[in-house]
């Protein structure tokens, strides 16, 4: 069984990392150590639901019984928020944005952590011994089988023909993340636009179609399913795996053009009072234990050059400074305000 505390009581078993938490939080846990003893917790802030990380937290306490762990979920935004502008105290942080953290290492916002897990890694999944890839995942479309009455898209170019063919049939039934308000969004669609000129040519017309703007994959996912949206555009595809039925109406569709592959990444913060944990942890997850149990209980795809040579299409995303370019303030608000212009049709 798992060992959850609820948030409430966390305040009166270990001290939290913050006497207020000024950024947003949208879950607290707390996995109490299994001996019991009375150590310096772990905190970690994560943009990955508990329900989908707790099996490896369990793991780790059962080979570190002494270490309870405090973990908090926030949206991508507000993770790096409170790292960023609130120098909120936490020893690990857990994002899929890699735009934001890969912003955090390169302010200085990150500590160093080398090991020989670390170092096994590719160097496209990690970044100055700060930044650390656990998990890659391609970035797909869910479809309804039944809205597309025919084969489905296989490129973005199909994709543009079939709304242009049909729009009564997609008309207010299209939905995408915000990337006002969501950074995976945003990683998302200025990753789309460096790699071909046809997504701006795709966000004029989901525009011309009054499109569902979203912040979470879980809910463009939870639309397609009930009917609510003929396809959902730039969503995780662990998660689709994860929560669509084998039986239903919706469809994963990687794209032949290109597939994106999102790096979900680990850094231990500046702020953080227990590092010597957060390092035993990412080395947890960067082992081949860890990386198994990515793999069999949380539905995340583990980091696997073997699975990208194996399919031509697939595009992982760097980590690199490249991701620094859309991050700087003058060009984010520059490509929100064309993306709007695009997608957000009077």
């Amino acid at each position: 069984m798992r060992r959850i505390i609820a948030a409430l009581v966390v305040a009166a078993t270990v001290a939290l990392p913050r006497t207020a938490l000024a950024f947003d939080v949208e879950e607290e846990q707390l996995f109490p150590a299994p001996s019991g003893a009375p150590a310096a917790p772990l905190h970690i802030l994560s943009t990955t639901d508990t329900e989908i990380f707790a099996p490896l937290l369990d793991a780790f306490q059962a080979d570190n019984p002494d270490v309870p762990i405090h973990y908090t979920v926030a949206s991508t935004q507000e993770v790096y928020k409170a790292l960023h502008d609130e120098g909120a105290a936490f020893d690990l942080a857990v994002s899929s944005a890699m735009d934001l953290q890969m912003k955090l290492a390169n302010d200085g916002f990150a500590l160093s952590h080398r090991s020989a897990p670390t170092q096994a890694l590719p160097g496209w999944a990690r970044w100055r011994d700060q930044l650390f890839a656990f998990a890659q995942e391609p970035v797909v479309m869910i479809a309804s089988a039944r809205a597309f009455d025919g084969p489905l898209p296989r490129t973005r170019s199909d994709l543009i023909r079939t709304l242009r063919d049909r729009p009564e049939a997609f008309d207010g039934r299209i939905g995408t993340y915000d990337p006002n308000r969501s950074g995976a969004g945003y990683l998302f669609a200025t990753q789309d636009a460096r790699q071909s000129d046809t997504y701006w040519r795709l966000s004029e017309v989901m525009g011309g179609l009054s499109p569902r703007l979203y912040d979470t994959t879980g809910a463009m996912i939870a639309d397609v399913q009930s009917g609510d949206l003929a396809l959902a555009y730039n969503v995780l595809g662990s998660y689709a795996e994860a929560q669509l039925d084998p039986d239903g109406d919706a469809r994963i569709v990687a794209f032949e053009d290109f597939t994106h592959v999102l790096l979900r990444t680990a850094l231990i913060p500046r702020t953080a009072s227990n590092p010597d944990a957060a390092g035993a942890f990412v080395d947890f997850l960067l082992s081949g234990d860890g990386q198994a149990l990515i793999a069999s209980e949380t539905g995340l795809p583990p980091i696997s050059e073997a699975a990208l040579a194996a399919d031509p299409y697939l595009r992982p995303i760097r980590l690199d400074p490249g991701l620094l370019v859309f991050v700087d303030p003058l060009k984010r608000q520059r490509f929100l305000n064309e993306w709007t212009a695009a997608v957000v049709q009077p």
